[in-house]
């Protein structure tokens, strides 16, 4: 099946650490704009199908010493609106358990007005073939997801 693209928004309209919620062919997408990266995941938390992407979104506390409290992947993280499991919306995995908690994440890259995919690639891609991936791209001035 072929993918086709579906514009999102103007790419000044979705400042660094925002996100907007979009429907692309029935399926409810979360698209972030991470420190001016553009990244996309599953509206969808594995646990119990919550809406994902109307949790919190920021950073999270990291692992460290007991009693020692550090602050980072600011802008990086979604919270489950229901149970608060997180997750990073650069890659689709889970905090907790990374290999095997995970939701579907969209393949970013960058296209100039003339469709052509430049060099730079926005998101880190998951080597794991088995995650399905919808490319996301800054096109003119538009974010574009392709599903």
């Amino acid at each position: 099946m072929p993918k086709t693209k579906h514009r999102v928004c103007r790419a000044n309209e979705l400042n660094k650490g925002e996100h907007r919620i979009v429907e692309i062919d029935g399926k409810s997408i979360g698209v972030y704009n991470v420190g001016g990266s553009y990244h996309a995941i599953r509206n969808l938390c594995p646990h119990q199908l919550a809406p994902l992407c109307k949790g919190h979104h920021g950073g999270t506390t990291l692992p460290g010493k007991v009693g020692e409290f550090e602050y980072g992947m600011e802008d990086q993280v979604v919270r489950c609106p229901w149970h608060g499991w997180e997750f990073d919306v650069t890659t689709g995995r889970s905090l907790f358990n990374p290999h095997r908690c995970r939701v579907k994440s969209y393949k970013v890259f960058c296209e100039d007005e003339n469709g052509n995919t430049q060099e730079k690639t926005l998101s880190s891609d998951d080597p794991d073939p088995s995650v399905e991936t919808y490319p996301v791209s800054v096109e003119e001035t538009w974010v574009v997801v392709e599903a």
